[in-house]
């Protein structure tokens, strides 16, 4: 029997209710999930009312486009050593609070040097929060990873709809910046559990000398054909993920829809990883090689982008629920993050790279795409580099699906 069925078989065993005497830990990660794409998805339908306000034109579009994955990239390789050094609790706290300032800060820029600047922090923020979270949950969930990884990936799905669903309305009500500005009361909702987990683990063995020392902590992630496996699939994901996430909405509009709209269509995009993120983490748990859910992500892809390419204007709601089907591979990486470790350690050194490397590569993707379409004065061009994505992520895929763990590599 495996070392990992062995664990596995272990972990059942031990198995308890999911939050029996972890109340206010599982309270934490949720609201914080509910947080780490408010920042991204509240703005993108407001980017023609902000321009036109702050006086700025595509070009800055896609830059403020590129800040997510750019501050995820930079948090995701300092993330794993921050939380060596000061712990996953005050890590995860640390990243909240500046999300609460960031967001906060935002809605009150008076011009586009200071929105870029904000945002910047808030979304470090955020990037710090995506790294710190799958580690936390194999520390205090390993009996029930599936299930608990459920319930975080749904609530950062909803933190993917809630804000476009919302965006255009509450800037009606209240104009852009208290659309955009609300969201930081949510992120500081999560500040306030984390602080009671830290007062609850006041007296408890400092966390980090036990994690350097653990051995089983690799060495040589970027050395591990999985490590790049995973770093490839979740860079292609969310290249086209932020692209849309970022893009669609001005598509739609230059194809005749309206603002409302458009903006509806990102919170059904984001509805659909809703969706599939209610089952994506138990099939990956269950499937000893989930590539074949891969594939047909990319189906899904393909034919979403052919459609908005051929034919945006009409059956426009079938193409974004396709194109919103494509990301299951997004929750796949998370869960497989913790999958393919067999300690918090290893789960928090590949989820560092795998989100560190899969960003950096990442922020490109709005920017590319935008200057693309300034390029050429259409969407055709834009929409096949990411088809190109596609074709990588299956590469990527086919390695990070591979069933075997990141502590049992090879150390070169």
């Amino acid at each position: 029997m495996s070392a990992a069925i062995v664990d596995d078989t272990t972990a059942r065993a031990s198995a308890r209710p999911l939050i029996r005497g972890r109340a206010l830990v599982f309270l934490a990660l949720v609201l914080s999930a509910f947080t780490l794409r408010s920042a991204v998805t509240s703005m993108s339908p407001l980017f023609g009312r902000i321009s036109s306000d702050l006086n700025f034109g595509p070009g800055v579009i896609g830059l403020l486009g590129m800040v997510p994955t750019l501050m995820f990239a930079v948090f995701g390789v300092a993330t794993p050593a921050i939380s060596r050094r000061i712990g996953l609790e005050w890590t995860a706290l640390a990243a909240m609070i500046a999300a609460t300032v960031g967001i906060g800060l935002r809605a009150l820029a008076p011009d586009v040097v200071t929105l870029l600047g904000v945002s910047t922090l808030a979304l470090a923020g955020l990037g710090i929060g995506n790294v710190v979270i799958p580690p936390l949950v194999k520390r205090y969930f390993s009996d029930r990873l599936a299930l608990m990884s459920t319930v975080y990936i749904c609530f950062l799905q909803l933190s993917t709809i809630v804000p476009a669903l919302t965006a255009v309305p509450a800037a009606d009500a209240g104009g852009w910046r208290f659309s955009i500005g609300m969201w930081s009361l949510a992120a500081f909702a999560a500040v306030l559990p984390w602080i009671g987990v830290l007062l609850m683990r006041r007296g408890t063995p400092a966390e980090p000398a036990a994690v350097v020392s653990d051995p089983h902590t690799p060495i040589a992630v970027w050395r591990s054909s999985l490590g790049w496996g995973m770093a490839t699939m979740f860079a292609m994901t969310s290249m086209i993920t932020y692209a849309m996430l970022t893009w669609l909405p001005e598509l739609l509009v230059e194809a005749g829809a309206g603002e409302q709209f458009a903006g509806a269509s990102v919170a059904v995009f984001g509805a659909m990883g809703l969706l599939v993120s209610f089952v994506a983490p138990t099939l990956c748990e269950r499937m000893r090689n989930p590539y074949p859910i891969v594939v047909g992500c990319a189906a899904f892809y393909l034919a979403g982008f052919a459609g908005l390419m051929w034919s945006p204007g009409t059956a426009t709601m079938l193409w974004v629920v396709l194109l919103g089907l494509g990301p299951t591979t997004f929750p796949m990486s998370l869960t497989l993050i913790n999958l393919r470790t067999r300690t918090p350690a290893g789960s928090a050194a590949l989820s560092g790279f795998t989100q560190g490397v899969g960003y950096t590569i990442a922020c490109a993707g709005p920017l590319l795409f935008g200057l693309l379409h300034s390029a050429t004065g259409g969407w055709g061009f834009s929409l096949g580099f990411l088809a190109c994505g596609v074709a990588v992520l299956l590469v990527g895929a086919f390695a990070a699906c591979r069933p075997r763990l990141l502590e049992d590599e090879p150390r070169v």
